[in-house]
């Protein structure tokens, strides 16, 4: 398909006879949208595998701790490999890839063009594959480099920085050929997160460090690809998704700026008070711990955006799956960042260092909010690519409360065990085999609430694998968890509906709102 402009029927100087203004309106989403469907199968069907893997993975691990003899007569199957392959897998392969291809879609959308640089995205997806599956071998054979989050060899870092590099350019290119004068806040984040990632990344793989300062730098990296890399995909995905289902404009875009800028003069500083009681200097500790609380201010700032935006259309959460997912996820992204606030001050972290709370803390993070919101974000995005509706909201909605109900019961299970564990622990006539046993019974709900996450990935998984080779018996109109009455929806623009029109009384169509719509400025 030749990469010719997309012109938005606000810039049409005159109509074809015949022809209306939604009518040309549907056009142009629908060819912006085919643009996008080569790099949004690549990467978005290429996160899901990943995230099978890592989930099996997570499995095995978890089992671990209720049968530590079990898989053990081979290395390459030891939870010090396991575990970090499932983490590894998880971050690169299922939250990177999905939230390239969102961005991929949502960065089309939001500049109202077609996608240039496709063939550079196809063949990063190509590179950002083999790395994952070098980086994943490599682990598992004993090629670990030992750095939490970068465990992955230097040989699978190889293929994957040029990948990522690969994927500024059409981001880029497409930028250049935007038209639209105004970047919304989602394209903000978006852009972001594409400049500031791939630094991140060279910075900590540099053969530069040892000892104290290599700690340093790998918690300063650990805790900033959250939040510069999954963080703002997820709030570009929240603040798009949110407002475009309901059918009203962003709160405050006062606000949504205060929140980006706020986030990234802040967030950078964080990380460091992962070391507290290290051998780190005590000033940079202090220096994180002062701006993990002031974390504060962007979070809250999100936080009464989204909240204000939903306000009297909390019920739709129950018809739109999409809604659902992000606002789960927009949820959970409160809670673990005023979570992370508190978890930075050296009190708090006297009690729940070196215990299974840090790992409820980071599910919260990665799971609740990121993942929810891309699962969300990708039951809106994949109808529009592929021109298929999704087989069945029944799956969709085992997919919801499996997901859902896991992570909570993983949270809850391992936050209130790590409390336990940490006070134990700091009581000197309690033997430690007393604190381990007292802690098997957290572990075993960590189990179950694994095991149920990873029932609905293979659920999304079949549903993804039914709407990419668009099989079944095509359905006409969005996919609701329940009929939605008439007009609640407005004209399509919530779930499903891949040509986001819907019939009005006269027997005319009428298109979905325009995404200057979904995110103009608001009160």
């Amino acid at each position: 398909m030749p990469e010719s402009d997309v012109t938005p029927p606000s810039s049409t100087p005159g109509l074809p006879p015949g022809a209306s203004p939604d009518t040309l309106e549907a056009n142009w989403r629908r060819g912006v949208d085919r643009s996008t469907r080569l790099p949004v199968i690549a990467f978005v069907g290429s996160s899901v595998f990943w995230l099978l893997i890592g989930s099996i993975f997570a499995i095995i691990a978890s089992l671990k701790f209720q049968m530590p003899d079990w898989l053990v007569q081979s290395g390459w199957l030891t939870f010090g490999r396991i575990r970090p392959a499932h983490l590894n897998t998880v971050i690169y392969g299922w939250l990177s890839m999905g939230g390239i291809g969102i961005a991929t879609w949502l960065w089309a959308r939001l500049l109202k063009t077609k996608l240039r640089g496709r063939w550079m995205l196809m063949l990063s997806a190509a590179l950002w594959n083999l790395g994952m599956v070098l980086g994943t071998i490599g682990i598992l054979i004993g090629h670990s480099r030992a750095i939490e989050w970068v465990e992955m060899p230097y040989y699978a870092f190889a293929f994957i920085v040029p990948a990522m590099l690969l994927v500024v350019v059409p981001f880029v290119w497409t930028l250049r050929h935007r038209r639209v004068k105004h970047l919304f806040i989602s394209v903000w984040y978006l852009g972001a997160s594409m400049l500031w990632t791939p630094f991140l990344l060279i910075a900590v793989l540099l053969p530069i460090y040892q000892g104290v300062p290599e700690a340093t730098v790998n918690w300063w990296y650990a805790h900033n690809i959250l939040g510069l890399w999954l963080t703002p995909v997820g709030l570009a995905a929240a603040y798009y998704f949110i407002p475009k289902v309901i059918g009203r404009p962003v709160y405050s875009y006062h606000l949504s700026y205060l929140g980006f800028w706020t986030l990234a003069l802040f967030y950078n500083w964080a990380g460091v008070h992962h070391l507290v009681g290290g051998p780190a200097p005590q000033w940079l500790v202090t220096v994180s711990i002062v701006f993990s609380v002031m974390m504060i201010v962007p979070v809250v700032v999100v936080a009464v955006n989204h909240h204000m935006t939903v306000v009297g259309h909390f019920k739709k959460l129950k018809y739109s799956p999409t809604l659902r997912f992000v606002v789960f996820g927009a949820m959970s992204y409160t809670v673990v960042s005023l979570q992370g606030s508190l978890q930075s001050l050296r009190s708090w972290q006297e009690i729940t260092h070196f215990t299974h709370y840090t790992i409820a803390h980071s599910h919260l993070g990665v799971y609740a909010f990121a993942t929810m919101i891309v699962f969300g974000a990708m039951y809106y995005i994949m109808p529009r690519a592929m021109n298929w509706e999704w087989e069945s909201p029944r799956l969709i909605s085992i997919h919801f409360w499996t997901t859902g109900l896991g992570v909570g019961a993983y949270f809850t299970g391992l936050t209130i065990g790590g409390v336990i564990q940490g006070i134990q622990m700091l009581d000197p006539s309690i033997d430690f085999l007393t604190i381990v046993e007292d802690t098997k019974p957290w572990l075993a709900v960590r189990t179950v609430a694994g095991t149920l996450m990873t029932i609905g990935h293979f659920v999304f998984a079949y549903l993804m694998y039914r709407i990419i080779t668009r099989s079944g018996t095509r359905r006409e109109g969005p996919v609701y968890f329940h009929p939605a009455p008439a007009g609640m929806f407005g004209s399509g623009a919530g779930d499903g509906s891949s040509a986001e029109t819907t019939a009005t009384p006269s027997g005319a169509t009428r298109s979905a709102r325009s995404d200057d719509d979904a995110e103009r400025p608001g009160l």
